[in-house]
């Protein structure tokens, strides 16, 4: 159980109602658990949603399907169980298996950064930082780290309130082995 429920419609201030509504027409998501918790706080809802446009720009640089595995990567390395089952669904919904993801060496080599990224506090080594700096210009790298960050600010997030998986995803869980 989440150490912090979402908000309520009997508590849910005007603002914050109408920072949901935009946030439902201007990217066609859905208000999640995550993001119902986070509407405790305009602010926080509003900073943490900047995730999409950064994701977006993410997207230009990596293309789609390296965009979601990007974000998927940095999920398992931060341990956040809500943000890696979110990814699982759109990386099984695009028919591929997770635990099965057919990869390029330079594929390979942008989720090794964003892992690394994560799990090591952005302390990486300058063999890594320089292999996926050879390939993209200054502001390309910028994005990619910032999104980085922000994933795992998200991570963090759902980590520390221990946000529980919406319903939706809950057929997208990792299986454990017995």
């Amino acid at each position: 159980m989440a150490r912090i429920s979402p908000i309520n419609e009997s508590e849910i201030q005007l603002s914050v109602k109408t920072a949901f509504e935009r946030h439902i027409k201007a990217y066609n998501a859905r208000i999640t658990n995550m993001k119902a918790t986070l509407g405790h706080s305009l602010l926080a809802f509003e900073v943490y949603m900047q995730w999409y446009p950064l994701y977006e720009e993410v997207e230009k640089i990596l293309g789609k399907r390296l965009a979601y595995l990007y974000a998927y990567a940095i999920s398992i390395a931060s341990d956040c169980p809500l943000c890696s089952t979110f990814f699982r669904k759109i990386i099984i919904d695009g028919g591929e298996k997770p635990e099965e993801l057919a990869l390029t060496a330079s594929q390979k080599e942008i989720l090794d950064f964003g892992s690394a990224l994560a799990k090591y506090n952005g302390n990486i080594d300058d063999q890594l930082y320089n292999t996926i700096g050879a390939n993209f210009n200054k502001t390309e790298m910028v994005i990619l780290i910032a999104f980085a960050g922000q994933m795992i600010a998200t991570n963090v997030f759902n980590n520390v309130i221990e946000t529980d998986i919406d319903d939706y995803l809950l057929e997208y869980l990792p299986t454990t082995k017995s």
